[in-house]
């Protein structure tokens, strides 16, 4: 098996809980290993006691006519509970406090467009209008139902900022305990909002692999007990949020499926989960089945995705992180193997920009389309941008780029090159001398 590392995180599962067979999460039969196929019953563990593969949930999704399901779904409450027929939460999950992420603004970037030479549509996906403004509010909100199955009192995560902010509110509504953990030299936004939730949160001297072997460690022990992991223990059901951003990514466009669609990578686990969104979604019958070409973006500080897949690896090496994205900053990709799969099954690519790339897409998508977005979102416009200019993205097919978080969280990245245009005296004459007349 290729994916040797996930060993080390089988060791430190937890047994599933005694009433995990009676535990109801809407359509979710079971876990399936994605490496051996080895099936589980629904409960906190995340990798197969045989071959140490990662689990993900597995269906009965529910069948019949496409088209009443797509009017039940249109029906729907307008964030995504309205996909609860395909997720693994309760039937009546839009009752239970939370705090409803999703259906967020997919804008049709003509302005974009027209500075990259896109001529088949180009679309921004933004999801830094989600309660903490982050993509990751969704892989929550799925988790949270989870933790509640299996009866978890406290809450946690590691996390390179946005999780743990997603967490920390989440948990609150939800009435968890939550205790997060995150590398001590996270953005100052991304803490303040981590924080203020007021429940724990706990710097780890280190990066973000180094927060993850210690949440790993904490669940093997007695001083975890009755904790939830929602990126770890309750990974499986956590990931399948991020299926939503395929959902309603193809039912904004109309019910049909993107051509292209360019997708952040930090644990790679979000692009995954799209790609099986929208699989399922032609299962069901609810889009037309046709290609779509999948691509992964990295910051080239912390590309060790896009630099497997450019040598034409199967294997992921691991890197040190060294990027002022550092919401992507995963040394140690877990779904890295399946981004290369997916990229090179689609027909699609992985690639990186540097720091200053990074930059200078964040300002052109702000000026453009009014999107201001944190680090991650610059690495996906700076990387569209760069596979147009090699060839590898077609411009005249339709296109959807993620923006995964508001650039508030992220202001050092863009402050020391951003300010005001130019300070005067509080005089007509000297707003004419200053040329700023029109």
């Amino acid at each position: 098996m290729r994916r040797k590392g996930l060993a080390s995180m089988a060791a430190q599962a937890v047994e599933v809980t005694e009433n995990a067979s009676s535990v109801t999460l809407g359509p979710a039969a079971g876990l399936s290993c994605r490496e051996c196929g080895e099936r589980f019953p629904l409960g906190p563990i995340f990798a197969c006691a045989t071959c140490f593969g990662p689990l993900e949930v597995a269906y009965e999704l529910p069948g019949g006519d496409p088209e009443a399901l797509r009017k039940q779904i249109e029906a729907g409450p307008h964030n995504i509970w309205r996909y609860a027929p395909l997720l693994p939460v309760p039937a009546d999950v839009a009752g239970k406090p939370n705090l409803n992420p999703g259906f967020t603004k997919l804008v049709k970037a003509d302005n974009l467009a027209r500075e990259l030479g896109v001529t088949g549509g180009l679309y921004v996906k933004d999801d830094s209008g989600n309660p903490t403004h982050s993509f990751k509010d969704r892989v929550v909100a799925i988790a949270v139902e989870a933790a509640r199955a299996f009866g978890f009192t406290t809450l946690s995560c590691s996390s390179t900022g946005n999780l743990a902010g997603a967490v920390g509110a989440a948990a609150r509504r939800a009435g968890f305990r939550s205790c997060v953990f995150i590398p001590h030299d996270l953005e100052a936004g991304k803490v303040v909002m981590a924080a203020v939730y007021g429940g724990d949160l706990v710097g780890i001297e280190g990066n973000y692999d180094d927060v993850n072997r210690f949440c790993s460690e904490l669940i093997g022990d007695p001083l975890g007990e009755g904790w939830g992991f929602v990126n770890v223990n309750l990974r499986p059901y956590y990931g399948e949020g991020s299926k939503t951003l395929a959902y309603e990514i193809c039912e904004q466009l109309g019910w049909r499926l993107p051509d292209q669609i360019v997708i952040p990578v930090a644990s790679g686990s979000q692009l995954t989960k799209i790609d099986k969104g929208l699989k399922e979604l032609i299962t069901l019958g609810l889009v037309e089945d046709r290609p779509y070409r999948i691509y992964g973006a990295q910051a080239e500080g912390c590309s060790p995705v896009s630099t497997a897949f450019k040598a034409g690896h199967d294997v992921v090496r691991p890197q040190k992180p060294d990027t002022i994205a550092k919401s992507l900053a995963i040394g140690n990709p877990a779904d890295g193997p399946y981004v290369l799969d997916i990229a090179r099954r689609t027909g699609g690519a992985v690639e990186d920009v540097n720091d200053e790339q990074v930059v200078d897409a964040i300002k052109l998508l702000a000026r453009t389309e009014g999107i201001f977005a944190e680090t991650a979102g610059g690495v996906t416009v700076g990387v569209t941008k760069k596979l147009i200019e090699a060839g590898l993205l077609d411009p005249t097919l339709s296109t959807v780029i993620l923006n995964t978080g508001d650039g508030l969280k992220t202001l050092d990245a863009v402050a020391p090159t951003t300010g005001p245009t130019a300070t005067i005296r509080p005089s007509l004459d000297a707003f004419r001398s200053a040329g700023l007349a029109g």
